[in-house]
């Protein structure tokens, strides 16, 4: 008997602690993002040419606001921050406090990186439970992207040229965007519709160059 009790009475207080787990009826969505894309310049000059891999990471917080019953409709909008790294053979030079463009012939390496802050509003749907976080998703939205930071590099067999903090390049670039997969897997699209430098030549030709980025965008609750 004492055996018994002895027995049963942990069992008693273990099973006196578990408690049913509540499923968030008023649960949020995909509130933190990161990103991966590839840069595929458009409006491009002529002789302009992109060379390796031209990198684009952006990551950042998103504050969901769901705006039905059923909590698949949502508004998001947020902060967060953008890196582009273009790999290309626009030769960029600082004279005299004036910025001349022009197409590089020959070079060993050749880049223009950009830090941007973004501020991002998109329309979500998504066909989510309280119960599992793999859905469906579709956003869109628009995003605001502030220059806080660009650095240029040129550098060949004759010269080596660095260029810190450009401003001819313009301070506000934004436009559209688009999200849509399944759980972890998301197709990403931006297109600027602002162009990377502002007033600038190419000998006779304005240079419109902007940016538009293909690849992944990956959320975190």
């Amino acid at each position: 008997m004492k055996l018994l009790l002895f027995l049963w009475v942990p069992f008693f207080c273990f099973s006196q602690e578990i408690k049913p787990v509540e499923i968030d009826s008023l649960y949020r969505e995909d509130q933190f993002y990161m990103g991966l894309t590839y840069n595929l310049m458009q409006n491009k000059p002529n002789n302009f040419a992109q060379n390796g891999f031209s990198s684009g990471i952006t990551f950042g917080f998103m504050r969901d606001l769901p705006i039905n019953k059923k909590r698949t409709w949502a508004i998001a909008t947020g902060l967060g921050y953008s890196y582009n790294n273009l790999k290309q053979n626009i030769r960029i030079e600082n004279t005299n406090s004036d910025y001349n463009y022009s197409i590089g012939e020959e070079f060993d390496k050749n880049k223009l990186v950009l830090h941007y802050l973004e501020l991002p509003i998109e329309i979500r749907w998504r066909n989510s439970i309280p119960e599992s976080h793999k859905f469906w998703r579709i956003y869109t939205g628009f995003k605001l992207n502030y220059l806080i930071s660009n650095l240029s590099k040129f550098k060949s067999s004759t010269e080596s040229i660095t260029v810190r903090n450009n401003t001819s390049l313009n301070k506000l670039v934004f436009g559209p965007y688009l999200a849509i997969g399944y759980n972890s897997i998301n197709i990403y699209t931006y297109y600027a519709l602002t162009p990377i430098a502002k007033g600038q030549k190419i000998g006779n030709q304005d240079l419109n160059l902007n940016s538009f980025n293909i690849g992944f965008q990956f959320y975190i609750l």
